[in-house]
């Protein structure tokens, strides 16, 4: 092949058939502007010649190129048309394997995206899961800081604590922290109570406190039921309740007996209601002594004193008479038998005869009485003095109080101790069934060593 192959493509491989069939093509072209270029050339030998064109520098040296193997087909009207501007070639594949078109260029994964717009919504979606689920579960998110003291209502709902956890700046959110309750199956497990949380708590954490029952941060004073200011000062002491609860009782701002009735009443006996409280673990004892009186008014409010106020008697004088019920019936249901026995004997002006009385006023409270404790000289001796002993001798409760308000109409002026009966009283009506009664309990009390015989039996 003759140098005319340096024109058309020098960067073609000789041995590619696709260059040879297009270097065939250009040839015929050239070919076909020589021959016009003859006819033009007559016709300018007529004509002035121009001036010589500069000189061209020869184009790079190239191996001689072995002729087409085939015939050149016939030129089509489109192919001379490609001789004033030939279109692009079609790809070529080179002989190692290789397209020799230039790559394109890669516009990376927003280019693929916007072909795809679905891809954009997955996207979307996919992320705004990842952010969901990371603001749910913070797996990053510590245990909070500080101290924030919350108080969770009884009968709050998950939705209700959730908006006070936030209100608290404990969590962040509370819809998230009743999602994140729902997901634990915690629902139920959500405690009442007072507890010391952090500021910005992850709901997991929260959800852990919350889900435990609070730690029990009262103090918890019971008072029995017929126990004087003495006894239960003790209890006080043993608890550890902090201050003098013996000095706390003699008068306090919360309740003045002589509005009961009892002008000359010198402590607060029989008005500090006795019951279980609850209380701050360092509380004073006046505390406490302020909690017995509030409840001992609101219970009063609710007995009946219309039967009391029918035979002269006070709140007080009733007060008085339930602290002596509460010492001596055995049983609860024979508090009103001996509130009875009371009412009746006031009723004849006897002395009531009511041991109780005279222990309170020796503090004998464990051993059997004395004869000298039985005749000491004192206005609560109700063996030698008629009539209701000053005050009260114990402190009542409910059941004495209302026992002692309206007691059953009865005609018993006198009981005894049932030997071997657990506590129960044989009632009397007059001194022979009294005698008889007080007979059959000193020989049980002869046979059992001279103890009291009034443990059960059959």
């Amino acid at each position: 092949m003759s140098d005319d192959w340096l024109e058309g493509d020098p960067f073609a491989d000789p041995d590619d058939p696709a260059a040879r069939e297009r270097e065939r093509r250009r040839l015929e072209r050239e070919e076909k502007r020589a021959k016009k270029a003859g006819k033009q050339a007559e016709v300018e030998q007529k004509a002035p010649a121009p001036p010589p064109a500069p000189p061209v520098a020869p184009a790079a040296a190239m191996p001689p190129q072995p002729p087409p193997s085939e015939p050149l087909p016939p030129q089509t009207p489109e192919e001379e048309f490609w001789d004033e501007e030939p279109p692009p070639p079609p790809p070529v594949v080179a002989t190692n394997g290789k397209s020799n078109r230039p790559p394109k260029r890669d516009l990376g994964f927003l280019a693929s995206i916007g072909r795809h717009p679905f891809r954009v919504f997955a996207v979307v979606a996919a992320l705004f899961a990842l952010w969901f689920l990371n603001s749910l579960f913070q797996p990053f998110h510590g245990d909070g800081s500080g101290k924030v003291a919350v108080t969770i209502p009884k009968g709050s709902s998950v939705a209700e604590v959730g908006d006070l956890l936030a209100e608290k700046d404990v969590i962040a959110n509370s819809t998230l922290f009743q999602v994140r309750v729902t997901l634990a199956g915690k629902r139920s497990e959500v405690y009442s109570g007072n507890f010391t949380l952090a500021h910005d708590m992850s709901y997991g954490a929260a959800i852990d406190e919350l889900s435990v029952p609070p730690v029990k941060r009262t103090l918890t004073v019971t008072i029995p039921e017929g126990y004087t200011r003495s006894q239960a000062a003790q209890v006080v002491e043993e608890i550890g309740v902090p201050g003098d609860y013996t000095k706390a009782t003699i008068k306090s701002k919360y309740l003045d007996p002589a509005e009961y009735g009892g002008k000359k009443a010198k402590d607060l006996e029989g008005f500090l209601f006795p019951d279980t409280f609850e209380m701050k673990p360092k509380a004073p004892v006046e505390d406490l002594v302020q909690l017995q009186l509030q409840d001992f008014k609101r219970r009063i409010k609710g007995v009946d004193m219309g039967y009391a106020k029918s035979k002269n008697l006070t709140v007080f004088d009733v007060v008085t008479i339930a602290s002596m019920v509460e010492d001596e019936a055995g049983v609860d249901s024979q508090r009103g038998l001996v509130a009875s026995v009371i009412y009746n004997r006031l009723h004849e002006g006897m002395p009531l005869g009511i041991d109780a009385t005279i222990r309170f006023a020796t503090g004998n409270y464990t051993e059997p009485l004395t004869e000298s404790e039985l005749a000491i000289d004192s206005p609560y001796n109700s063996r030698t003095n008629a009539g209701l002993p000053p005050g009260p001798i114990s402190n009542p409760g409910l059941e004495s109080l209302e026992a002692a308000a309206h007691p059953p109409k009865t005609e018993y002026l006198f009981y005894v101790t049932t030997p071997g009966a657990c506590g129960k009283l044989t009632f009397a009506k007059t001194e022979a069934e009294f005698e008889a009664a007080v007979n059959k309990y000193n020989s049980a009390r002869e046979a059992a060593g001279g103890n009291s015989p009034d443990s059960c039996g059959e």
